[in-house]
């Protein structure tokens, strides 16, 4: 198993009408808000028992199809490739939600049954009247430019392995104990990351083995040990972490439910990054060293430095791309890309 020895910071007493969202998300580090949402109705019925939150789920069904994922033998719940990372070692399907909660009723006691998953589903599209009785107060002026998505997350005993996600997060554990093993954007390196793609849940994967790490052959894995941090969530409290920051995700019981909300505080206009990292890939990786210290330089000053650093000195007028990028400017701006591509 993993060894991490620092623990997420717990707050306590927190009042769940008064979150303070955005400075949390400014100290730039995850916190446990603990019992942020322990008077969830669905708290009470998991509390209760398996059945009866499933019920509780199930009464705000809409009837539209989930994808369900389901481990293979030997996979232990952990939803990741198969040995030569041809595929997963997991399936998925579409179901009626009742069916597939009723595979998860049958087999969550069955210790040789298959591990039952259903991810990211949004409860507004999915659940519609959840919200009304189980949900945050978003009293924070970020979210009125920047409504969260707001999504469940259920299923046995299952690992989501480390990854990162380009937006802040809300992690509510409603039903079972989750376990959330954290480490800053800085430690990509010593995270190996996988493929870009295929990737098991949409997002590039670290291809260390958490219950077994093979220092062998991720030795830079134990630094990123050495500053890593676990939060363990009881039903009822709340992960809060920033963007761009890894988490591997373990359910703990033998049924789990999770509602996370995600969000941004970037225009709508804005592409995402990894279309740049992509490009770059083609672009810049493989010139040569002098070439690419020149050229970050040139990111330097046109991306990473003072946003409106490169178009100080330029009439308005004249500015283009390097003056306020707006929805205008974007439509203008990706069509020259795409053109440029396009050649």
């Amino acid at each position: 198993m993993v060894r991490v020895s620092r623990r997420t910071e717990v707050i306590e007493g927190i009042d769940p009408k008064s979150i303070p969202y955005d400075d949390l998300i400014a100290a730039n580090k995850p916190f446990v808000l603990k019992g942020g949402a322990a008077d969830w109705p669905l708290v009470a019925k998991g509390l209760q028992s398996a059945d009866a939150a499933i019920d509780y789920i199930l009464g705000f069904d809409a009837g539209r199809p989930i994808v369900g994922y389901t481990g293979h033998p030997g996979s232990e719940g952990v939803y990741f490739y198969n040995d030569d990372l041809s595929g997963f070692n997991f399936d998925a399907g579409r179901y009626q939600l009742a069916d597939y909660m009723q595979r998860i009723r049958t087999d969550m006691n069955n210790p040789d049954a298959p591990s039952y998953y259903i991810g990211s589903t949004d409860v507004d599209m999915f659940l519609p009247g959840f919200r009304a009785e189980n949900d945050l107060t978003l009293n924070a002026s970020t979210f009125d430019a920047n409504p969260p998505l707001v999504s469940m997350w259920l299923g046995t005993r299952t690992t989501a392995s480390a990854h990162f996600d380009m937006s802040n997060n809300m992690a509510c554990c409603l039903v079972g104990r989750r376990r959330f093993t954290l480490f800053a954007p800085d430690q990509i390196a010593n995270l190996y990351p996988g493929p870009l793609e295929p990737t098991p849940g949409g997002q590039v994967v670290s291809m260390v083995d958490f219950r077994q790490p093979d220092y062998d052959r991720y030795p830079n894995f134990r630094n990123a040990e050495a500053v890593a941090e676990v939060a363990e969530l009881e039903p009822g409290d709340i992960l809060i972490y920033p963007a761009m920051w890894w988490h591997h995700v373990e359910a703990l019981d033998d049924f789990n439910v999770m509602v996370n909300y995600w969000w941004n505080v970037a225009a709508g206009h804005m592409d995402t990054p990894m279309n740049t990292v992509l490009h770059a890939l083609l672009s810049l990786r493989d010139r040569p060293m002098a070439e690419k210290e020149a050229w970050k330089n040139v990111f330097e000053y046109y991306i990473f430095g003072p946003s409106d650093r490169a178009g100080a000195h330029l009439p308005a007028a004249a500015a283009g791309p390097l003056g306020p990028m707006d929805p205008m400017t974007a439509r203008r701006l990706r069509a020259n890309l795409l053109q440029r591509l396009n050649r």
